[in-house]
Parts: structure tokens; sequence; C-alpha cells
């Protein structure tokens, strides 16, 4: 492995102007890592890696690469890439494991983050290194949020997670699980107990339902609910995940491991409107994902999926209701945020879908209280959390400062 990536790395051009970084979302500089990492400077090239992305071996591992430093490389207009992820996650997890953090806090500078997927995560890591007294409170018994349970084994190892919170931990990071804010401990809370910021980062946990007949079957499922624990769910030897994104291709390749016979992907459109990574679509395939298309699902019945035809049909031609026979139905169409917060909370606005309401730097209209990630944008990428994240990092600093953040 060792050997390989370093002959990949050879084939980086070192541009002038690295356009690989351009297409990072977080401008990570992937023309300096990888010089240090062929000239024996891999402890130098993980912490650039860390300080500037503190979920670098995370996002080297799900990051859309096709879209973002891959798919912007010089070679990949007449070949292939450089393997940017493959390098970046061989020099994160060197660094990550070999890091020692040294807690710096001051109990004076408390803030309290609520939940800790990819944006608490980051913020958190970001804030302890700057001498905060942050506390974690998170509604599971594990963190990382989606990372955790939203997206499989295969593609993201837990143990990255349990070695990113071990490192946390030696920070200063306290984390309190299985304490879900709002119908205990509220906001008003935390400030009455001297936090000086909260952040809110508890992601889309609420499932966008169908709203079609037949959704409260036995055999009905969602996804999000579905990747939480696929050991406890009973489907037969057949399944249909309706939807076409990425969430539907990890259930369907879960549920393929899990020993499901026939998984089918079941959408509404062709095969070049799915909105899966192109890769995520390849490797369903590889692992035998079945795809059912042109079908727009109008009822759930014991037996399967209702469905109309949704090819072209003649002028006046109404298309025949069909029945797609499964065991099972997974639901994939994407979720929204919930309401524990918002809903003993004064002060926050929400915007379209019950998300919160922000302004550039991540700021609510509660004075102290801040927010990013999916449960500001909706179900987005890790990389661009963490984006999002480091610019409300620097305004929660501000706020507590009492100086002007820029924004």
């Amino acid at each position: 492995m060792f050997k390989s990536l370093v002959e990949e790395g050879k084939r980086c051009l070192q541009c002038k102007k690295p356009l690989c970084t351009e297409g990072c979302p977080v401008r990570t500089d992937i023309k300096t890592m990888i010089h240090l990492f062929l000239e024996g400077g891999i402890q130098e090239a993980g912490e650039m890696l860390f300080e500037n992305n503190p979920l670098s071996v995370v996002c080297s591992l799900v990051c859309p690469h096709e879209r973002q430093c891959e798919g912007h490389c010089v070679l990949n207009r007449k070949g292939k890439p450089v393997d940017i992820g493959e390098i970046e996650h061989y020099i994160s997890s060197y660094y990550l494991n070999r890091m020692k953090p040294r807690s710096q806090v001051r109990r004076d500078r408390k803030v309290a983050i609520i939940g800790s997927g990819p944006a608490g995560i980051t913020i958190s890591i970001l804030l302890a290194q700057r001498g905060y007294d942050v506390t974690i409170f998170e509604a599971h018994d594990r963190i990382g949020g989606v990372l955790m349970y939203g997206i499989p084994e295969f593609r993201l190892p837990k143990s990255i997670l349990e070695t990113l919170k071990g490192k946390m931990l030696e920070m200063g990071i306290k984390v309190r699980p299985n304490t879900l804010i709002g119908p205990i401990l509220s906001i008003d809370d935390l400030f009455r107990d001297g936090y000086k910021a909260v952040f809110i980062g508890t992601g889309v946990w609420k499932p966008r339902p169908l709203g079609i007949k037949g959704e409260s079957l036995g055999h009905v499922h969602y996804a999000i609910d579905y990747l939480k624990n696929p050991d406890v769910y009973v489907l037969g030897e057949s399944l249909a995940v309706i939807g076409a994104g990425n969430v539907a291709m990890d259930v369907a390749r879960t549920a393929v491991r899990k020993g499901i016979r026939n998984v089918y992907i079941f959408y509404r459109g062709p095969m070049e409107s799915i909105a899966a990574d192109k890769h995520e679509v390849e490797y369903a395939r590889i692992d035998g994902v079945q795809f059912a298309l042109m079908k727009q699902p109008v009822e759930i019945s014991d037996d399967g999926i209702l469905y109309r035809d949704t090819t072209p049909a003649g002028e006046g031609e109404e298309r025949p209701v069909e029945l797609f026979p499964v065991d099972s139905v997974i639901i994939a169409i994407s979720q929204g945020p919930r309401a524990n917060i918002i809903s003993t909370t004064t002060g926050i606005s929400i915007g379209k879908g019950g998300l919160v309401a922000v302004d550039d730097c991540g700021r609510t209209t509660r004075p102290g209280v801040f927010a990013s990630g999916d449960v500001v944008t909706g179900a987005k990428t890790v990389v661009e959390a963490v984006r999002l994240s480091k610019k409300v990092a620097d305004a929660i600093q501000a706020h507590v400062e009492g100086v002007d953040c820029g924004c």
C-alpha cells in the first residue's frame, strides 16, 4: 500500500496553480501535502491537514472526490487523476494516531455544543484548541452523528471515530451521551449554568415521508432509522429502496451485506438523473444492487409497491397501476430536522423545512445561539459542514470575547 501511494504521489505535477485545491470546499493545500509526504514530512503534512480540517481523516474517505479535488486535477482531463483521497487518508490516519493534544481549558469560557456530528466535532475541536471549556451534548450513546449512525461501516470504519473521540477527550472536551436537549435540559438551562454560547448541530434525523397509502404498514421503514442499526430489521428476501441519492445507495449496499437476496433501487427517473455520486452507483452495481427505474410509487401494499410507469406515453394515454412485488420497502427520499430544541426555546427562528435560520456567520436570531451543518443547510456533505463550521467557530469566539467577528 505505502509503495503504491508513493508512486501515486509522484504523479502529482505540483502545478503552479493547483486546481485540486480550488475544487476542495475547505481549500486543502494538496500540493504541499503531497510534497511533504514524498519528502519525509508526513507528520508536518498531517498537522497541516488537521489544522485546516479536523475531520480530514473522515473527509478523505467519504468526500465526493470526483466532484471536488480529484475532479479538478489536471490529469483528469486526459486520464486518471491523482488518488488524492487515499494519500490524504494515509497521512491523516498516521497523524491522528500519533498526535498528543494538550488541554488548555479556561473554565470561565464555557461553550455548549448540541450534537456531535461533523459540525459539532469540528467546532468542538477548534474551540478547545483555543482554550474554551467545551461540553458536547449528544442524544445517542456514541459521538459522530451521521458519521456514526448514517454512514455504513464499509464506507467509514467506526474505529476512526473512537480514535477521534479519544483525542477530543485529551483536549479537555467533555461529552454527555444520551442527553437530548429540549425535553429535560433546555437552552435556557445551559445559559443559566454559565455557558457563554450555545451551538446547535443536531443534523436532520426526521425522515421525509412519501405521503402515500400503505406507508404505515409493518414491512415499510425509513432509511435513516435503518442505517442506525440494520441488524434489528427483518426484511425478507427482497427489498425495494425508494430513492436514488447517496443514502439510498448506502441502504441498498448495507442490505446486500446483511444477506437480502434481491435489493432494488426503486426510482421514478432514468439512470442519468440519479442524484447519487457516480462512484456510489457503480459500487452499488458491483455489490449486486438492481435498478428498477422509471417507476412512480402510488401506494404500498402487503405484497409490494403499486406504481405507474413514467416512460413517456402517447397523447391521452394513461399508464395502468402495476405491482412490483417485494417483501419489504425502505423509503430514502430525504430527511429534515426534529423540533426538540426549537419547540422548547424562544427567540430562534426557523426557515423552510424547519431548518434553523442563521446569518452568514451561523448566528441565529437569539443572541449567543449559533447553528451550522445539516440542521441549517439540509443534508449536505461532511466537508461542507466543516467549511461552514470553521466560520461559525470564529463567530462564537468573537461573541464570547465581545469583539466583532467581521461578518
